[in-house]
């Protein structure tokens, strides 16, 4: 229906502008929860059991990082007495708020839900779940990124960095691969959070569109496995061509455009005297290279 679907995507974008201009966590919360629930109708449009798996993985995976969310808001104003985002002083507040973001994006050790909802779901779906459903939580994580908790923040960028690369080894579902690819992404931006949060922007919006492409390319060319894409160079080699193009992009690979916010957040990381944990983000970048470079090889 014409006019369902439209209520179901404005709530969604309105769910997301909610969160990015409030400055309240009682309105931030509301609007994630928007975010939420206007997603589970798109999800579960087409009445198959993994999508209706999916979707109540998805559902209850967000209710429970949104009540955490509630649970870090209410904590804190009870302590300091303040509902402002930027006031979040209590340091049990910003460890489970940071905890709760992180299961609203899927961040390792948090990320078991994403691989699973992504392959049960359409491409379409995939799409809005990869790149409009990071938005809300990363504007809540920028806001607050003076008082997060560094070394925590640290740990978990750099867990979802190797979990993202290894995961993705032994894929041959390419939603599942995009998923593990997402979360290897999400690990390098909260990575630099701490340090330059310009610079998690930068990311943010590179990923978004090297993500975009790459979902829109595969609809376009109805690829869901690796199997099915090794056969789409006969019948569409401009478009196969763009997807390779893409993936070398998204792992990194010079001169393409993916290359560059990771060369700047090594380069940052550096400077900051994290040179090990520059040293390990790059090693690992490595993992999701491999399994890039063995889908461009199909």
């Amino acid at each position: 229906n014409p006019i369902t679907l439209s209520v179901v995507l404005t709530s969604l974008a309105l769910g997301t502008i909610f969160t990015v201009s409030s400055s309240h966590w009682l309105l931030a919360w509301m609007g994630l929860e928007i975010n939420t629930l206007a997603i589970i109708p798109i999800m579960t449009q087409h009445k198959h059991p993994r999508a209706i798996e999916a979707s109540t993985k998805y559902f209850l995976t967000q209710a429970a990082a949104s009540a955490l969310l509630l649970f870090s808001s209410l904590n804190n104003a009870w302590l300091t007495g303040e509902w402002s985002i930027m006031d979040l002083t209590n340091p049990l507040s910003c460890a489970t708020m940071t905890i709760a973001i992180c299961m609203k994006l899927g961040l390792a050790p948090f990320h078991f839900w994403l691989p699973e909802v992504l392959q049960g779901i359409s491409l379409t779906t995939g799409l809005i779940l990869s790149t409009w459903q990071k938005l809300a939580p990363m504007a809540i994580l920028y806001q607050i990124t003076p008082m997060l908790n560094t070394p925590l923040l640290l740990t978990l960028g750099l867990m979802s960095t190797l979990v993202g690369g290894w995961g993705g080894l032994n894929q041959t579902q390419l939603r599942k691969i995009m998923a593990f690819s997402s979360i290897a992404h999400l690990g390098w931006m909260v990575s630099i959070l701490p340090f330059s949060p310009q610079l998690m922007i930068l990311n943010l919006t590179i990923y978004l569109i090297m993500t975009s492409t790459m979902f829109l390319t595969l609809k376009t060319i109805s690829s869901t496995k690796i199997s099915s894409l090794a056969t789409s160079w006969s019948k569409t080699p401009t478009t196969t061509a763009l997807s390779l193009l893409t993936l070398l992009s998204l792992g990194g690979l010079p001169p393409l455009s993916g290359f560059v916010p990771k060369w700047f957040i090594l380069q940052e990381l550096t400077n900051q005297n994290t040179t090990i944990l520059a040293t390990t983000l790059a090693l690992s970048a490595l993992l999701s290279l491999f399994f890039y470079l063995r889908l461009t090889y199909i």
